[in-house]
């Protein structure tokens, strides 16, 4: 088990200090935003008031008590020159955000050139905060959380995500999704990666899978998860989620079983990137 620099692992009270102060925001925001404070970035993708806002206040508390750090936020894109840098979405699930449906996360992790050095996922309306420090384990408010050991597919509680920014590879996702309809015991779709990942970490889910995601709606959750005894790849079982931000996790057997029912219909040549 990898054990981070004392001098990262120390800054875990800060990350979840500045992620909780997103989630202040966001609740601020809640059901509040008028049409002129929502735009579309992209096709199926927009941005807030509410993200803008939230982003700012943590990466001031970044900048003002780690500047020797760099920051890679979602909205304002990369600062800083360290091999160490803090990786933020100061608002994963911004559609349910929008629409009012109380479903969306802060996501903040550390990462260097070793991995993810610590992670905090906080979902603001539950007001539960998951996070994690390589080598330490996995918490939720404080308390351990640990995957599910569920022993394979049948019966499994498993979460996805509808791959918009990749269209031209839905037809693969229809197959894997039809597959895995059928074997598991029930399939969702929340809506936010992020907390898709924290869940999984503390065995609400047994496993997820998601394609095109970007390294900002995952490499907080990813530590959660692992640091909670579960298994995290990309779709060919490899080690490339921030290449290629395709995303299989879950307790060992699930996961590896989720990995066997994409591979039937997603071989490596055809791995979709974002």
């Amino acid at each position: 088990m990898r054990t981070p620099p004392i001098g990262y692992a120390g800054l875990l009270p800060l990350a979840i200090t500045a992620a909780e102060l997103g989630a202040d925001v966001l609740r601020r925001y809640f059901r509040e935003l008028g049409p002129s404070q929502i735009s579309e970035k992209l096709e199926n993708d927009v941005v807030t008031d509410a993200d803008h806002a939230a982003e700012t206040a943590v990466v001031r508390l970044l900048h003002e008590r780690t500047p020797e750090l760099g920051i890679l936020a979602e909205e304002r894109g990369a600062s800083g020159q360290s091999e160490a840098r803090w990786v933020l979405d100061p608002l994963d699930g911004t559609l349910n955000f929008v629409r009012g449906f109380p479903h969306f996360a802060v996501s903040l992790a550390l990462v260097t050139r070793s991995g993810i050095e610590l992670g905090v996922v906080v979902d603001p309306m539950r007001r539960e905060t998951f996070y994690a420090v390589a080598g330490g384990g996995a918490f939720r408010n404080g308390v351990p959380i640990t995957v599910s050991r569920r022993q394979g597919l049948a019966g499994a509680f498993v979460t996805t995500g509808f791959p918009y920014r990749i269209k031209p590879y839905f037809d693969d996702y229809v197959a894997i999704f039809r597959d895995a309809f059928d074997a598991v015991g029930a399939l969702r779709r929340p809506g936010a990666a992020a907390l898709d990942l924290a869940h999984t970490a503390a065995g609400i889910f047994d496993g997820f899978f998601e394609f095109g995601l970007s390294i900002w709606d995952v490499a907080a959750g990813m530590l959660i998860v692992r640091e909670a005894g579960g298994k995290v790849t990309d779709a060919t079982g490899g080690d490339e989620v921030f290449r290629n931000g395709n995303i299989v996790a879950g307790g060992p057997t699930v996961q590896a079983a989720l990995l066997g029912l994409i591979g039937r219909h997603l071989p490596e040549s055809r791995i979709p990137l974002p």
